[in-house]
């Protein structure tokens, strides 16, 4: 046996997976079937995981494709006026129509394609900052580490709701400044979690053993320190797309949302409220319970995975 099945075996080995004959790239691939598959029967057993994914399916179906079969007029004004405005519910408007004349359903649509982009963009640059931030201060060790442990930690202590409120006031509010201010918000919780992998993967036996046959640090990286974090990559993404969600909707509630004519639920859930005390509650319930019911959602599937990805749950 080569040195570098020798390498691969013992990778695999490491990793929890069963031996498998390294003749070829097939064969090595093959040994990661069982576990993904065991991996995919966890998380089907979490009933209301799976429910939870076809709901937050339904809901980006009809945020992204609802539109095209409900056309309604949601960007110029001057045509909402001639609508009739705090209509109720009706054949006409589902939902009633808003202070501004704007049709409440279509309005739940178009405004739910940006706080579903932002969320989903922002989530992305949150986990990639806080992945390579975490990967680099715990690999790296020492003063490194101090430094930028130190730095996170001023970071953390302060608010996130006075931090975010701070930017978006200070950068001009358009699609990209909130994908980059939430993003580069929310990553210090993950970035921690990932540093807390780097610092444990690299010291194990056969990172070491990697090393000593001649590895590189970016060889480490790449063949076990990343792969090895993926549980936890994947697990923090799932909650970041939800914290991302949460953070767009509280600045759009406080009036720090998407500027006219686009908009995003929180600039919705705001106006709603201000209009619930007339007893126009179609306005504010459908939608409300449409955001609660995604988080919730985003939540369970996040702990559905984090579940599959456990080590004991595996069967050996």
């Amino acid at each position: 046996m080569s040195i570098r099945e020798q390498t691969v075996l013992a990778e695999e080995v490491a990793k929890g997976h069963s031996p498998a004959p390294l003749a070829d790239d097939e064969s090595t691939f093959a040994a990661f079937v069982p576990l993904w598959r065991q991996r995919l029967r966890i998380f089907m057993q979490n009933k209301l995981a799976i429910a939870s994914v076809i709901y937050i399916a339904l809901i980006f179906l009809f945020c992204f494709l609802g539109p095209v079969v409900w056309h309604s007029n949601q960007t110029n004004q001057a045509t909402a006026l001639f609508n009739p405005e705090n209509a109720p519910p009706s054949a006409s408007a589902w939902l009633g129509t808003d202070a501004s004349g704007y049709n409440e359903l279509g309005r739940i649509m178009f405004g739910g394609e940006y706080s579903l982009s932002l969320g989903l963009l922002a989530g992305f640059v949150t986990i990639v900052v806080g992945t390579l931030y975490g990967m680099i201060a715990g690999f790296l060790g020492g003063l490194v580490d101090t430094v930028l442990m130190r730095l996170l930690d001023a970071l953390l202590s302060i608010p996130v709701l006075f931090l975010l409120i701070t930017l978006v006031t200070v950068f001009p509010r358009t699609v990209t400044s909130l994908i980059v201010i939430i993003g580069v918000i929310g990553w210090f919780g993950n970035a921690r979690i990932i540093r807390g992998d780097a610092l444990l993967i690299k010291e194990l036996e056969y990172s070491q053993a990697a090393r000593s046959m001649g590895g590189g640090s970016w060889h480490i990286i790449r063949r076990h320190v990343f792969p090895n974090s993926v549980s936890n990559i994947v697990t923090v993404s799932t909650f970041a797309v939800a914290d991302a969600i949460l953070f767009l909707t509280t600045l759009g509630y406080l009036g720090l949302g998407m500027p006219l004519p686009a908009t995003d639920w929180g600039t919705m859930l705001n106006n709603a409220s201000q209009y619930l005390a007339n007893g126009y509650w179609w306005q504010l319930y459908p939608l409300a319970v449409i955001f609660i019911l995604l988080i919730v959602a985003i939540t369970y599937v996040g702990e559905a995975l984090r579940d599959a990805f456990e080590v004991r749950l595996l069967e050996r």
